[in-house]
């Protein structure tokens, strides 16, 4: 340690290492931080330093050092790291540790055509000195090293080409706020800047990756969901892929119903020539997902969805899997299998399902999202029909198969498009569910294009948020938070850009939103409660019955100020019905938590003033937005109480939330000994959210004899979700000998879980 070592500073002045400048570094970041040992961070350091250095080097090793560190009985490391890398950060977009004047910092953004040139028109340079004096910068201090290294990576302003950063944290929460309040009458609007700012800086809201990485620029498209319906035609189908590639460049994940298109073998133009199948039509949308990587933010992705009656559904089913060749494999998108009431009863009466091509079989595609009793009666007489083209197979076949190939892919996905319509926010007569987006936590209705500039299609956006159940101290903050979020979100659909007519006119005609929740192992610990025995589905109720009673009031409550959305005579609310009334009887028999909230004062206010937003709550992964809160992500279990988690940065280790406190009181998700206890939350949760839940479906195959998973329990727990109301099943995790998910690494790094 005594020996002098020659380092570079930035600026390319060259003097021996100080080490006591790297002391009172350490020294500056370990402030109420407990087990550091700097003296230890500094020996390992050391060993890696060499002569000429960068200094910049110097403080990268340090970072590194110490983020290997963290670990169960050191967590604080996490906390050490982060600030290390802030320092690091600021230094960088600075050139010094204290950030600017944000007034002055907004010009030169501005001018460097960083920042939209509106927030230096909107807002006046008295107001952002008030701005500047709202921000808290010693909040920076607050995040774990797995949320700066995402911060760094996906979120803050930066060239991607040569990683020069523009701005820290709290510049970017600032001004996200003050781009949405920008049109509020200006005797109030600063007032909501700084309560919108305090609750994201704070974590009790987690925003999604589009509006983190984008809310500021240039770049108005913050949706994180679209859906896009796909006909059995040409120009529906170029239209599609056109659609996908505008939406995939501007950080969206995608959605494509693609289960009109006929089955191979099908005539076409009266016989004049046989359709070639689903497969090309695929790899088409396929292509057109990944030609665009989003700006290094995000990868593209999508899952298409089709139903379980298709004629090609056999060759659909393995299209991910990794054995056969690349001619008759897609596996670059993920798929979504379409069930209905009438498909599990042949199973369960181990009768035969009929597949047809759509083509060959009027309105029954038509009838399977909006009338389930056409449906079957259509259904049953096309299998009666000597003329039309089928296939029978036995039910148990068909959905053993299924099984197979979701627990061998972990990514063929369940839709019960019954539940999506029969529990909706929509009028399954006038707006069907048909669709989900790609982390199936989205219902909202869809009309195909028939070319890019098709009015007539509809195109479906969802914006979405969460709140952070782990950072709110009181149940009835919740009533606030909603408020805050659905006038942030609202203005945000009129903010944004929309590079395509058919998203528009439905973003903007049903203004839909959809808002979850992050931290719920978090918050199931703090209360000590679980997963597996049941001991969580009072307060499941009675927190999500909270939360879906305060987005309907506080949209109802902007609907009276604003106006109803155009198109909310297309909903379930403006016919008087609520999700209470709707969702599956047999919750009731796992749940006696009663309803707590005045829904009939609720009902009565919805009928008079209506709703500002067709839907309102829905249940997203949020892998991403999760680690920038230091929390855990959306309602999953944790896997280990310090996680592994993947990012184009290597791989981030996540702790916990009060891991020293709360050790004992998590409950791990390789430990919970079956799916039925998170089955019957989700349901619970479904009773009142009216979009979907990403829900997942875990198992540990050293719980079963020769480590296979017997297929009597796969589909055991197919029909309780189907039982318990659950509308969508996402990922199936497999956990391995070595200690990770099977497919935890592909899911985590494709971008496919962010929110």
């Amino acid at each position: 340690m005594n020996q002098k070592i020659l380092v570079t500073k930035r600026n390319g002045r060259k003097e021996f290492l100080d080490f006591r400048k790297i002391y009172q570094t350490l020294k500056k970041a370990i402030y109420k931080l407990q087990k550091i040992s700097i003296a230890k961070i500094i020996i390992l350091s050391n060993a890696q330093f060499y002569c000429n250095i960068y200094t910049s080097n110097i403080h990268k090793i340090i970072i590194k050092i110490t983020a290997d560190l963290i670990s169960k009985n050191c967590p604080d490391y996490q906390y050490m790291a982060a600030r290390l890398t802030i320092f690091y950060l600021r230094k960088k977009a600075y050139g010094t540790f204290t950030p600017p004047n944000l007034y002055t910092h907004v010009k030169k953004m501005v001018t460097l055509k960083k920042y939209d040139q509106h927030l230096l028109f909107d807002y006046t340079q008295k107001e952002y000195n008030l701005m500047d004096s709202y921000i808290q910068h010693r909040r920076d201090m607050n995040f774990s090293y797995a949320a700066v290294k995402q911060l760094e990576g996906k979120y803050l302003l930066q060239n991607r080409s040569n990683g020069e950063i523009y701005e820290s944290a709290q510049f970017l929460y600032i001004l996200i706020a003050a781009c949405l309040f920008y049109k509020y009458p200006k005797n109030n609007r600063m007032n909501f800047v700084r309560q919108f700012y305090n609750a994201i800086s704070t974590f009790k809201i987690s925003l999604p990756t589009p509006i983190m990485a984008g809310l500021r620029t240039p770049t108005r498209q913050f949706s994180s969901c679209v859906l896009i319906e796909c006909a059995d035609n040409l120009n529906s189908i170029n239209a599609t892929a056109s659609s996908i590639v505008k939406y995939v460049s501007q950080r969206a994940g995608i959605g494509v119903n693609v289960g009109q298109i006929r089955a191979v073998g099908s005539p076409i133009r009266q016989g004049e020539a046989y359709h070639t199948g689903c497969i090309p039509f695929f790899k088409y949308f396929q292509s057109a997902v990944k030609s665009c990587s989003q700006g290094g933010i995000r990868g593209g992705a999508a899952t298409l969805f089709y139903p379980i009656w298709h004629l090609e559904v056999e060759s659909l089913l393995v299209l991910k899997n990794n054995r056969g060749i690349e001619e008759n494999r897609v596996r670059h998108v993920d798929y979504a299998i379409q069930i209905n009431k009438l498909m599990y009863q042949r199973m369960l009466l181990s009768q035969n399902i009929t597949l047809f091509s759509p083509s060959d079989v009027p309105n029954l595609y038509k009838y399977f999202f909006s009338n389930q009793k056409k449906f079957k009666k259509l259904y049953i007489k096309y299998e009666n029909d000597p003329k039309i083209r089928k296939k029978s197979i036995k039910s148990i076949d068909l959905f053993s198969f299924i099984m197979r190939e979701r627990t061998s892919t972990g990514r063929i996905y369940i839709q019960h498009v019954d539940h999506c319509n029969s529990h909706s926010a929509f009028n399954p007569a006038i707006a069907p569910i048909k669709q989900s987006n790609l982390c199936l936590e989205i219902m909202l209705p869809t009309k195909p294009l028939s070319d890019i500039n098709d009015n007539k299609g509809e195109i479906a956006l969802c914006t979405l948020s969460a709140l952070n159940l782990g950072a709110i101290k009181k149940i009835k903050d919740i009533s606030k938070l909603s408020i805050l979020l659905v006038r942030a979100l609202d203005e945000l659909l009129d903010y944004q850009n929309y590079p395509i007519k058919a998203a528009k006119k439905s973003a903007l005609g049903r203004r839909s939103l959809g808002i979850g929740v992050i931290n719920f192992a978090y918050y199931l610990a703090k209360n000590g409660v679980r997963y597996s025995d049941g001991s969580a589905n009072n307060l499941t109720h009675k927190t999500f019955e909270i939360i879906q009673y305060y987005l309907l009031k506080a949209s109802c409550s902007l609907a009276k100020e604003k106006g109803v959305c155009s198109w909310f005579h297309q909903t379930t609310y403006f016919q008087g019905k609520l999700p209470i009334d709707t969702y599956k009887k047999s919750i009731d028999s796992i749940c006696s938590e009663p309803l707590h909230l005045n829904w009939e004062k609720l009902r009565k206010n919805i009928k008079k003033y209506g709703l500002r937003n067709s839907s309102l709550s829905a249940i997203m992964p949020s892998e991403t937005s999760s680690q920038i809160s230091n929390a855990t992500n959306g309602i999953e279990p944790p896997r280990g109480y310090i996680s592994i988690k993947a990012s184009k940065e290597g791989m981030l280790r996540q702790v916990v939330p009060e891991l020293h406190k709360l050790k004992n009181k998590y409950e791990l998700l390789w430990k919970i000994p079956n799916n039925s206890g998170y089955l019957q939350l989700i349901g619970i949760m479904q009773k009142f959210i009216d979009h979907s839940i990403s829900a997942n479906t875990n198992y540990n195959p050293e719980r079963f004899k020769n480590r296979k998973i017997p297929m009597n329990i796969l589909l055991k727990d197919l029909l309780m979700s189907y039982k318990l109301g659950i509308k969508t099943l996402y990922y199936q995790n497999t956990y391995d000998s070595s200690g990770e998910d099977q497919h935890l690494n592909e899911i985590c790094s494709n971008g496919s879980c962010k929110i």
